[in-house]
């Protein structure tokens, strides 16, 4: 690649591991997003631009030059057409090369996923991408369930006994990076990625509370308490929905199969959950705000 990647969401969680392995690989790139203040404070000395997915004006200006994209759900998104999959016409457009499209964990099989539609969009469209399908990442338990975890000293989810090879999002950014490091090899493919281990809730709590020094432990939900707790919560409709139907696809078995397939392209072992726990234990004491889930 001669212009620089693309990266969407740097901000979040996969975006923002993204930028850190593609700028420790000596890979060019762009950071985007809504807050250019914030891109600029998290990234010094790496362009930004401003990129909303609900104005396409500012697809434009972001995509300019760029010959790679990296391309990120926000988790407030469910119509990917005049957004997400307007933003990939436009970067053909403008000559980007590959798409990267992080992705989720069986999406190809599942239409109610937002992703399914993007996935599907990149398939039958010309531009050469690479597909990552992650798992239920670790930091889910520093974000999206660090309030239950932090006050109520509990996991609260709709997963019954389902286990989840968690995979961390450092993993995925260097994934990510490989990828767009040398795209033509990984052209059309499509990754599953997980951690090395399933573990069910209760494994979780447990490994919460040997950790923390404190009791943590798993309620299971059910799927109308959990949407009216997300509620109370002020998370908003559409994505309280996506969130409750991704966990009650645990109870199924959605996420508890380990994948053979991240450590391959990384050519080291992936990390675990215990390894997360261990190094992030302030996030659930006084650790920096929360972001959202799969941001």
């Amino acid at each position: 690649m001669t212009g620089p990647a693309l990266v969407t969401g740097a901000t979040g969680n996969v975006g923002g591991a993204v930028a850190r392995s593609l700028r420790t690989a000596g890979v060019a790139l762009r950071v985007a997003g809504t807050d250019v203040g914030e891109l600029r404070e998290r990234f010094p000395g790496i362009p930004a631009a401003r990129l909303d997915f609900g104005d396409a004006r500012t697809f434009d200006a972001a995509l300019d030059g760029a010959t790679a994209l990296f391309l990120l759900r926000p988790p407030q998104i469910a119509r990917v057409g005049p957004t997400l999959n307007a933003l990939v016409d436009r970067a053909a457009r403008h000559g980007v090369r590959h798409v990267v499209f992080a992705s989720v964990t069986g999406a190809e099989r599942n239409p109610v996923v937002p992703h399914h539609r993007v996935e599907r969009h990149l398939r039958a469209g010309g531009l050469p991408y690479t597909i990552l399908r992650p798992g239920f990442f670790a930091q889910n338990l520093a974000d999206a369930y660090r309030r239950d975890i932090r006050e109520d000293h509990r996991v609260y989810l709709p997963a019954g006994s389902g286990r989840v090879a968690f995979v961390d999002t450092r993993d995925i950014g260097d994934v990510a990076a490989a990828v767009l490091a040398d795209p033509a090899a990984h052209r059309g493919a499509a990754y599953t990625l997980t951690g090395p281990e399933a573990l069910d809730f209760t494994q979780v709590a447990a490994l919460l509370t040997e950790t923390l020094g404190r009791p943590v432990r798993y309620r299971a939900a059910t799927v109308g308490g959990y949407l009216r707790h997300l509620r109370r919560r002020r998370v908003p409709v559409t994505q309280a929905v996506v969130q409750t139907v991704l966990h009650t696809g645990l109870r199924r078995g959605q996420a508890e199969r380990v994948d053979p397939t991240l450590p391959l392209l990384l050519g080291r072992p992936a990390r675990t959950l215990r390894d997360y726990v261990a190094e992030h234990r302030d996030r659930w004491t006084d650790g920096p705000p929360p972001q959202k889930m799969g941001a």
